[in-house]
């Protein structure tokens, strides 16, 4: 951990410079004509981004392994497609804001009637989704869609940089609140929002900036570190925990909600063990998910915790 920025700092920052350079070419050339500048760009990311290539190598690698599945294996077409997946999410996102991407082009998953639940006047709860798939346009359709105040906990210090920009796209109902800490405002301000009956939603594997609280569980066969924010902050804030997922089977978006904890409640003793036994069920979902869309996993830096330091 020498002068380095952390992960954090450096990805977020290249993703908004990215996402505002791309919303220009976009809104001045449409995305038919700028999709061969987005090859180009991919292009030159795979070649010298080698940090993301070898993280996206790692992880293809692991999920074959742990899966049995030999056709999952990486090669350099397959990490290569891995890019050009994450560009075309990038595109969607700024599509599903200017309105080219509706309700009626999603199908929903939710055998359990929570989106019922989001237009009712009672207490909000929590939404824990993941670097998987596209989650931006869950945010997008929950106001669009749907009218619901959304509260998006980040680990960014460009916090309001992209508000800036999902506002420019049309967002008048979300807001990115930075939580690089739960110090006791944060807590209030949070917990007024809910009993105000907006929902708030969290990424539950990105560990955050700072070195704040994590922990080591099985991911995909092998030791990996996960926040422990959603679930302190779930037990903390007494709310119900649902889990979401955007992904993009056959060209078309699957929206997937699910419940996933009622409460989550522990005695003092016990806290340390309950908070690890939920990331581990967390750590578990989310694996089986990636399956469901292999190439749509986007978290490019060393993840697992061989690969910390010494391979960045």
């Amino acid at each position: 951990m020498s002068g380095k920025p952390h992960w954090a700092g450096q990805r977020e920052r290249g993703s908004f410079i990215l996402m505002k350079f791309t919303a220009v070419l976009a809104r001045l050339l449409g995305r038919r004509l700028i999709s061969p500048l987005i090859y180009l760009i991919v292009g030159y990311f795979f070649l010298f981004g080698r940090q993301a290539r070898q993280s996206i190598w790692q992880y293809q690698a692991n999920l074959a392994a742990w899966s049995g599945r030999d056709a999952l294996r990486p090669t350099h077409k397959s990490v290569f497609r891995h890019f050009m997946t994450f560009a075309e999410t990038l595109l969607d996102k700024l599509d599903v804001w200017n309105g080219k991407l509706g309700l009626e082009q999603i199908n929903l998953i939710d055998p359990h009637g929570l989106r019922s639940q989001l237009h009712r006047q009672e207490r909000g709860q929590m939404l824990v989704g993941a670097h998987l798939g596209n989650l931006e346009v869950c945010r997008a359709l929950a106001e669009l869609g749907e009218h619901v105040r959304m509260n998006v906990l980040v680990h960014t210090k460009h916090a309001e940089q992209f508000n800036r920009l999902l506002s420019d796209a049309g967002a008048t109902h979300l807001r990115l609140i930075q939580v690089s800490e739960l110090d006791p405002a944060i807590m209030l301000q949070l917990s007024e929002r809910l009993e105000r009956g907006e929902w708030l939603a969290i990424a539950g594997d990105r560990v955050p900036l700072h070195g704040g609280r994590n922990l080591s569980v099985d991911f995909l066969g092998k030791s990996a570190a996960f926040p422990q924010g959603p679930w302190l902050l779930a037990g903390l804030l007494q709310c119900s925990v649902n889990l979401l997922n955007c992904l993009k089977i056959d060209g078309r978006y699957q929206v997937i909600i699910e419940p996933f904890a009622e409460r989550i409640q522990w005695k003092r003793s016990e806290r340390d063990s309950v908070i690890r036994a939920w990331t581990q069920r967390y750590a578990e979902q989310l694996a089986r998910r990636c399956l469901d869309a292999p190439l749509q996993w986007f978290n490019f830096y060393p993840f697992w915790n061989e690969d910390d330091d010494k391979s960045a």
